[in-house]
């Protein structure tokens, strides 16, 4: 039962209906059980006045001469009529039932009831059409042989109703005017107990949009302080987060203003008078340099806003992890052949067991081709020393891990520098690669959203220059053997 109802839920609302909701339907419930106790109340006394009458009847019994009489006087006769509200009858029977004194029509008690003389009872009868209350009790006679004999006394019920009325009126009353005043001190206590929240409202309203600080959790009740401890954690994230972005744009604008500024200065170079061919081809060359190297750098920034979002917007699906890196080295290829790289790819082949991980294969793709993007741009190579660059897909089914390689001959990373490269924009020291700094981050965040661990090791330990090997373990749930795979391609899922 719903007292006030709304379109959107109302906390005052939800907590004022379970508590006057109960309140007005147990009030029902009060009255009726109220007018059972008060009719129990009032027919007490009466119930204690017929028993007294009855045995005074009872007295006026007498035996002359193994003879049973009956006389009742002629006052008592009137005092026992004597009532303006409710009729008097009686009936005095002998001991073999025979008619001695008072109404003849008058209700027997129940004929499987045993008598005990002396003890008064009281039983509910209807006499003349009229609901009446009965006492009754059987008298020992001194005749040899005899049996008891029956005195009955019966009363309307007129004064009981008006009693248990007059009881009734006296508790309802009260109640029509404690209720509403119940209701109004409920809803002022109930606005008075939320009151702290429409405080902490109007703090939060007054804040301006720049203000990230934790709310006070000390100034607001214990019930609530869980939420608002939650509430300072996304402001804590949400804090970090914008830092994050503004430190990101600072940076990419930094980026992009290199390459920019270049293509600028070689535009006016171009346009200067006594310009000859070569400086202008010389210039047009450096102008499509810094177009490629925005054009990277602008790519490389979607391509990490993609992988920073993508969690939320793209679904998994099963993909084949030997199948993906091949393609990704084929698209490299053109590329290691200008520089005269010996690329390759060793390891699993497509639809071996083990080789299959549910993941996006856009950006699966996106980070094998990062890294061998920095593979190529990092390695030196000559047609006498031509440099030498291997991806792996390597399963371990029984232990349920995938891992994706890829190592170089270049010069490597040092140590303390392995973890700083997975920073936006970072680059190692005495390298001389364009680059933006932007593709071992944009892998990091792939192999995060797909529950991967990326790692940096040496790719030949002891030697000179020592390398680099990127690890990326894939931990596989449940990994489906190759038949179930090529099924579940062959369905379309």
């Amino acid at each position: 039962m719903k007292i006030f109802k709304r379109e959107q839920r109302s906390l005052f609302g939800e907590i004022l209906d379970w508590m006057l909701t109960p309140l007005l339907l147990l009030w029902p419930v009060s009255l009726a059980l109220t007018w059972l106790v008060a009719q129990s109340i009032a027919g007490k006394p009466f119930d204690r006045a017929l028993e007294y009458n009855v045995q005074a009847l009872a007295q006026l019994i007498t035996v002359n001469n193994q003879r049973v009489t009956f006389n009742l006087p002629q006052p008592a006769r009137e005092i026992l009529r004597a009532d303006d509200s409710d009729l008097v009858y009686y009936q005095v029977l002998g001991p073999h039932s025979e008619f001695l004194s008072g109404e003849r029509d008058f209700p027997q008690p129940p004929e499987d009831e045993t008598p005990k003389p002396g003890e008064v009872r009281l039983r509910d009868a209807e006499m003349r059409g009229h609901e009446v209350r009965v006492a009754y009790t059987w008298v020992n006679l001194d005749i040899p042989g005899a049996q008891s004999s029956l005195v009955q006394v019966a009363e309307t019920r007129e004064k009981r109703s008006v009693l248990a009325t007059e009881i009734i009126k006296g508790v309802m009353l009260p109640q029509f005017v404690i209720l509403p005043l119940a209701v109004l001190l409920v809803w002022l206590a109930l606005v008075r107990g939320i009151k702290p929240l429409s405080q902490l409202e109007e703090r939060i309203r007054a804040r301006k949009p720049d203000d990230l600080s934790p709310l006070d959790d000390k100034a607001v009740p214990l019930e609530v302080a869980p939420l608002v401890s939650s509430v300072n954690d996304l402001l804590t994230r949400l804090k970090d987060s914008i830092a994050t972005q503004k430190r990101f744009l600072a940076d990419a604008a930094h980026q992009l203003k290199t390459p920019l500024a270049g293509l600028r200065m070689q535009a006016d170079l171009a346009q200067r008078e006594g310009f000859n061919a070569e400086e202008l081809k010389q210039s047009l060359k450096q102008i499509g340099r810094s177009s490629i190297r925005a054009t990277h750098t602008v790519n490389q920034l979607l391509a990490l806003a993609r992988a920073e979002s993508s969690g939320q917007t793209i679904a998994f699906q099963p993909c084949d992890m030997a199948q993906i890196t091949m393609e990704a080295v084929q698209d490299t290829v053109p590329r290691a052949m200008d520089k005269k790289l010996d690329l390759g790819y060793d390891g699993a082949q497509p639809g071996d067991a083990g080789v299959q991980l549910e993941g996006n294969p856009t950006l699966l793709k996106e980070m094998v081709r990062n890294l061998l993007d920095n593979a190529v741009g990092y390695t030196p190579s000559s047609i006498e020393h031509p440099g030498v660059i291997t991806a792996r897909v390597l399963p371990n089914p029984s232990a349920g891990v995938l891992v994706l390689e890829v190592e170089d001959s270049g010069p490597g990373i040092p140590p303390g520098e392995r973890e700083l490269v997975f920073q936006p924009f970072y680059r190692a020291l005495g390298t001389n690669v364009d680059g933006s700094g932007l593709g071992l981050p944009i892998v990091r965040e792939i192999a995060r959203q797909h529950g991967a661990e990326i790692t940096l090791e040496d790719a030949h330990p002891g030697h000179t220059p020592p390398g680099i090997r990127v690890v990326v373990r894939f931990v596989l749930t449940d990994p489906p053997t190759a038949a179930e795979f090529r099924e579940s391609q062959a369905a379309g899922l």
